[in-house]
């Protein structure tokens, strides 16, 4: 089983930057940040390939977020700018061994991050 540990998240302007690391032991095919609000189920943010060849970023937030990965240290990134008060969440790392084209959906991941809060105020 891979594990997830993150770090990053906070209290920022809207207009801020943050970035969130998730570091892995332990190889996995795919590395994606959800996100959840109260009430609301987990939503696809972005996604990386083991080797970072390969990235899908949600529509909502493409042009302002970018997902990276430190492939020597294995550590995925989430550089988050010009962050908008709706981008406030629980934001969560997991892997997932799915080997074709990277799913989207929460149920293919099979290890999570503990999640991290990121609070947008305006």
């Amino acid at each position: 089983q891979v594990q997830l540990v993150q770090s990053g998240g906070g209290l920022v302007q809207a207009g801020a930057s943050l970035r969130l690391s998730c570091a892995a032991s332990g190889r996995t095919f795919y590395v994606a940040w959800f996100r959840q609000v109260p009430g609301k189920a987990r939503e696809f943010v972005a996604g990386i390939s083991w080797s970072g060849d390969v990235t899908s970023v949600a529509d909502f937030v493409k042009g302002r977020f970018t997902i990276s990965k430190d492939n020597a240290n294995d550590i995925v990134y989430l550089q988050m700018n010009s962050l908008k008060p709706e981008d406030t969440a629980v934001y969560y790392c997991a892997a997932s061994k799915t080997r074709y084209s990277m799913p989207r959906g929460e149920d293919f991941y099979d290890s999570w991050g503990q999640g991290t809060q990121v609070t947008v105020s305006s």
